[in-house]
């Protein structure tokens, strides 16, 4: 499935609360970023961040996605989770927001995955270009399979090792993004602390003995 040429947003406001709560559920690393990538100088929220400000791009951390990576980041979103006859894909929830705000946020918990994402889709345009001529997120839907089913293998090749590395954090993110909505979550078929019958009040016995009746 190709990428549209405007990919939809959500409001910043919505991932950020996202992320928060995608924090609690998600496992997290801390290494090293790389020389080459630039220094993350933003101090974030603070210990009480404000729920109800709707912030804008940019306001608090700087985004990290270039159009293009967002668009190749669009792509793989839907390739590990398609639309199907009863729930959204991973984009059309805004997986790709949230992870943009992932790996931009300045807390040690996100930095880790920052250069993991950046170099992975670096690497997965490349071979599409070497394999079928084209950007990742140009390709037909079987074209992108072919590569992600080289780089999801649990025993993937010596030469994919790297990419694979990435394609599991890549997918980790985009299961914890997508199942921490309230769309994602139906899907699981988990509907939380709900009653499971209807409270029909005090019995009239009840009730006459306060004088309500």
């Amino acid at each position: 499935m190709h990428a549209p040429d405007s990919l939809p947003r959500i409001s910043r406001r919505a991932s950020i609360q996202w992320m928060l709560g995608a924090t609690a559920t998600l496992a997290t690393r801390e290494v090293q970023l790389l020389a080459a990538d630039p220094a993350i100088t933003a101090m974030g929220y603070g210990p009480d961040p404000s729920m109800v400000k709707i912030y804008q791009p940019g306001e608090v951390w700087p985004l990290t996605f270039t159009e293009p990576q967002r668009r190749t980041t669009h792509a793989l979103c839907d390739v590990i989770i398609p639309a199907d006859g009863t729930s959204p894909s991973a984009s059309a929830l805004g997986v790709p927001d949230f992870i943009d705000e992932w790996i931009s946020s300045p807390y040690p918990a996100q930095a880790g995955d920052r250069q993991t994402i950046l170099n992975g889709l670096t690497w997965i345009d490349a071979e599409s270009q070497r394999r079928f001529k084209k950007p990742f997120a140009d390709l037909t839907n079987d074209q992108q399979t072919l590569i992600c089913d080289d780089i999801a293998s649990l025993k993937p090749k010596p030469e994919h090792k790297k990419a694979a590395t990435f394609f599991k954090r890549f997918r980790d993110l985009t299961a914890g993004g997508y199942f921490t909505t309230p769309e994602g979550s139906k899907a699981l078929g988990y509907v939380g602390n709900r009653p499971s019958g209807t409270f029909e009040g005090p019995p009239v016995e009840a009730l006459k003995h306060v004088g309500l009746a």
